[in-house]
């Protein structure tokens, strides 16, 4: 699959954010309606000296991505009481049309201690084109289970022939290569079925191949229907040392189905010219699929897991 690069398109650092820091526009999704493209992501806010909670946004462009109509100037959502599972952060959020409604399926995280964090996948429903949500309960739709005992996130939902298809992550192991290094987490992707998009029959088990090493760790499935051949994109990255190794940090992958079960995977090849953005050198992930006017276009992070903010490129082949 060979997208073309159209370049940076949103920085937050150009725009007074409700959290006042001017960075991180992570996890862009995309929803269309008929006089705008409504983006959402994920911004951070200070929590401490080194530590941050992050907030559900959005962006408003014109249909030809040249001209930004507005900005969220306040959260979407509200973050979890105590000891819920949304209760340091919301992030990603991917919204679903049903009927007149935008479902949100949020990630919700938590800190923990003997791990830095645990999350599950909300629901939250808006009536407004999705300028305001209210979350279905305070607990999450999908969460840990017997065989997914930890890291339930990322949740994306198409409808196909009356059936609704969720592609999420979840964890499988936490390792620990350096010994007195906190621990690293490894977590695949896997695939759930519903009929009301409340409750969820989950297969347990990773349907994409790892493509590094049995620690890979893959994150952010995004799924669109191309003529009847299914689209995957999303992000992979070595479980270690990927903060500050671009070699083992996140690149962007790609794998289609005929049938939604099983994936095969492709290249993922993005063209244009990275010395003219170097917001993208190092790192590129989060990738959301949708269509407009005909084509396909993805949207994107870069460098620091979207600190800058993010792109978009358009598939060509």
């Amino acid at each position: 699959m060979e997208f073309e690069k159209l370049g940076k398109i949103f920085s937050p650092k150009d725009h007074n954010l409700f959290t006042n820091l001017g960075e991180f526009a992570q996890s862009p999704q995309a929803i269309v309606f008929d006089d705008r493209v409504r983006i959402f992501f994920s911004t951070r806010e200070k929590d401490g000296e080194h530590t941050f909670k992050s907030h559900p946004c959005y962006v408003d462009f014109d249909l030809t991505f040249s001209r930004i109509l507005g900005v969220a100037d306040r959260p979407l959502i509200g973050l979890g009481d105590r000891g819920c599972f949304d209760e340091h952060g919301i992030f990603p959020l991917s919204p679903f049309f049903a009927g007149d409604k935008v479902y949100a399926f949020t990630t919700g995280w938590t800190r923990r201690v003997s791990v830095s964090t645990d999350s599950g996948v909300g629901l939250a429903i808006s009536r407004d084109r999705g300028r305001t949500f209210e979350k279905y309960g305070r607990g999450p739709v999908l969460g840990p289970s017997v065989d997914e005992p930890f890291l339930v996130s990322d949740g994306y939902v198409i409808e196909h022939e009356g059936q609704y298809h969720m592609w999420y992550i979840y964890g499988q192991r936490w390792i620990t290569k350096v010994p007195g290094a906190p621990p690293d987490r490894v977590y695949k992707i896997a695939h759930a079925t519903s009929h009301d998009l409340i409750t969820w029959k989950r297969s347990g088990i990773p349907i994409i191949a790892d493509q590094l090493d049995r620690d890979e760790c893959q994150a952010l499935p995004s799924v669109i229907n191309n003529e009847g051949v299914f689209i995957m994109a999303y992000c992979y990255r070595h479980a270690t040392s990927f903060r500050h190794d671009s070699n083992r940090g996140y690149r962007l992958g790609c794998a289609v189905s005929t049938d939604l079960t099983n994936w095969k995977v492709e290249d993922l090849e993005l063209v244009g010219d990275s010395n003219n953005n170097p917001w993208d050198v190092d790192m590129q992930c989060y990738p959301c699929l949708f269509k407009l006017s005909g084509q396909i276009y993805m949207l994107y992070n870069g460098n620091e897991f979207g600190r800058h903010g993010f792109g978009l490129a358009r598939l060509t082949v």
